[in-house]
């Protein structure tokens, strides 16, 4: 991790810690979020490689709409992300076949780097204008409003590429216990998800907020531990 980078980590990293909790060396007082009420800890999954980033995962589907609503606030959130906070997707389809189209659609259009923008575009087109695409031919002519071929965008939705990628995002879904969308997945740590503690959109982006801050004072401290990273930190 650059040195530049380790302070803006530690800076935001406790800020944004002091901003979610109250808590304090000289209060008994309670953090805001408790782990199994607003967010759960994620036992005996695979550990992620997130190097020198918090990665949050939104586990999503073209066809819940309840991932249409969120869209406003996922867009938001990000928005006002330090560049050391690494937003991914990952489409889930639950045994659907008619989920698994648009997984595969979207992991084909991310491999030929769509603009970000047919993701929004997609949700208002089957939730706004109430069309839905059936085929991955639709997917195609859709996508290639946003700059890619069709035939080159069929060709790769065939490709062992796609499938492995669609397989190896499956996987993750159960040993991360999610079982609805949408839910979000932190550093493949913990997880966040609508509950009676978590009633709105708004509670949930300020769990995954709390988490974040937890995640980049850890990524600070840990590199604080490294040979020469006191002198580092002190250095302008």
């Amino acid at each position: 991790m650059k040195n530049s980078t380790l302070s803006i980590v530690l800076l935001s990293g406790l800020a944004m810690l002091a901003f979610s909790s109250p808590a304090s060396a000289q209060t008994d007082s309670p953090v805001p979020y408790q782990e199994g009420l607003h967010y759960a800890e994620i036992e005996g999954a695979p550990v992620m490689e997130t190097g020198d980033k918090v990665v949050v995962t939104e586990a999503f589907s073209y066809l819940c709409t309840h991932c249409n609503s969120i869209e406003p606030y996922v867009n938001s959130w990000k928005k006002r992300q330090p560049e050391y906070v690494e937003f991914e997707r990952i489409p889930v389809v639950f045994g659907r076949s008619s989920w698994e189209l648009y997984a595969r659609g979207y992991i084909t259009a991310e491999m030929m780097n769509v603009p970000e923008e047919a993701h929004s575009a997609l949700m208002d087109l089957l939730w706004k204008d109430k069309k839905i695409l059936r085929s991955m031919d639709e997917l195609a002519d859709f996508y290639s409003g946003f700059g890619l071929d069709k035939e080159k965008f069929l060709s790769t939705s065939r490709s062992f590429a796609v499938d492995g990628k669609l397989r190896k995002d499956q996987s993750r879904i159960p040993s991360w216990g999610i079982r609805g969308t949408p839910a979000f997945v932190l550093n493949g740590k913990y997880r966040i998800s609508a509950n009676s503690a978590v009633p709105s959109f708004e509670v949930m982006f300020d769990v995954v907020d709390y988490l974040v801050g937890i995640e980049a004072a850890n990524l600070a401290q840990a590199a604080g531990d490294s040979p020469g990273a006191d002198s580092a930190a002190e250095s302008p």
